[in-house]
């Protein structure tokens, strides 16, 4: 009978679950429907490679969950507990950080998604119903950044927050995010590059599809395609470059950092640098209207231009002049210390304390009095 008891709760949700269809792998997962396989010039066998982690059935509804989502989710996740990290470490109010994670990161996303849908008005002012489905792609990382830095100015000024610190630690995590981030795209086949002989080159039905797709509107940029062809995996470029980036930043944040702001600047230099590059390969990149510039790649030269001469001029200026980096939300140091370091502490000041007491002892003055 005890037994019986505590399994009711189990049968119970069963014959629930059966009733209302809950099916968490159903028939369309099962048969691997959505699965492409990606092929490298280099290697001989295929990867099949799926675009939704999976699928099931909720009174009645499709949910589907998207390889694409979840690992940006991941890569935010790492980013924003390195980030968090370093604010512990330079004794920033995790409170505050946490406003600025939660409104910076909403911005960024609606951010990220108007920038794409702005530079391609023409396709959704005839399918606006497909606007927010970001799970299919479609984020611009540059209108995430510049949304997201708005709004994280906007709450560093009403909260009192540092805010070359807080841009410090954004510059650094992102690196982090974007660099998982892009694997992605690699789920979903997209933001790959033109034609490659390269041993790297990659090739899957889906991206000879998509080429064939877009075949007169490449051709109108000057963009000449075989689908039949490997073409560059710009996404692991970019992974690639930034988990770099995040190496040579992360040594500057441990040995060199020389003033507020600087890792911001180097992210800007690096990121910008290499997305300028890499962009130039991309057969899906936004244009400024009719022509055949590429938004990315203005915009990708100006941070790095910038962001560059500021990195070098600030860099030079504080190692002629050293300037301790001051933060305006730090904790008492008492906050932070470990428990041992606590505990040494307060040993210390029993021992200063006996000390004192044994001193005022030896000198007392001795009156001549004798007790028997």
């Amino acid at each position: 009978m005890y037994f019986k008891n505590q399994l009711r709760p189990i049968i119970q949700w069963y014959k629930f679950c059966k009733v209302n269809r809950f099916t968490v792998l159903n028939e369309r997962m099962m048969s691997m429907s959505d699965y492409t396989t990606v092929y490298f010039t280099w290697i001989k066998r295929g990867f099949n490679i799926p675009s939704t982690l999976i699928e099931f059935s909720l009174f009645g509804n499709e949910i589907s969950i998207k390889f694409y989502g979840v690992i940006i989710a991941f890569g935010f996740i790492l980013a924003a507990l390195f980030g968090g990290r370093m604010a512990y470490k330079w004794r920033i109010s995790l409170d505050k950080m946490l406003d600025v994670l939660i409104y910076g990161t909403l911005a960024g996303i609606i951010g990220a998604r108007a920038y794409y849908v702005i530079f391609q008005w023409d396709y959704y002012k005839l399918h606006p119903a497909e606007i927010p489905q970001i799970w299919q792609g479609g984020l611009a990382i540059y209108g995430g950044i510049i949304a997201g830095l708005l709004a994280a100015l906007i709450v560093c000024k009403v909260r009192k927050i540092n805010v070359l610190n807080l841009l410090d630690m954004g510059g650094i995590s992102l690196l982090i995010g974007q660099g998982i981030g892009r694997w992605g795209n690699f789920m979903n086949q997209e933001a790959f590059g033109t034609n490659t002989d390269a041993p790297w080159g990659m090739w899957s039905k889906k991206i000879a599809a998509t080429i064939i797709q877009d075949s007169r509107l490449l051709a109108e940029k000057g963009i000449t395609m075989d689908p039949n062809k490997p073409v560059h995996p710009t996404f692991l470029y970019e992974s690639l470059w930034c988990l770099i980036g995040f190496v040579i930043l992360y040594f500057i944040y441990k040995k060199c950092r020389k003033f507020s702001g600087q890792l911001f600047l180097g992210y800007g230099a690096w990121y910008g640098l290499g997305r300028m590059i890499i962009e130039g390969f991309r057969t899906d990149s936004l244009y400024i209207g009719n022509t055949t510039i590429r938004v990315s790649q203005v915009v990708s030269g100006v941070l790095m231009l910038v962001s560059l001469v500021l990195f070098i001029v600030f860099t030079v200026k504080y190692t002629k002049h050293p300037k301790p980096i001051d933060g305006v939300d730090y904790f008492p140091a008492d906050a932070v210390k470990t428990k041992k370091e606590r505990l040494e502490d307060e040993a210390a000041a029993a021992a200063a304390e006996q000390a004192k007491v044994e001193e005022a002892s030896a000198e007392e003055p001795d009156d001549g009095t004798k007790t028997e």
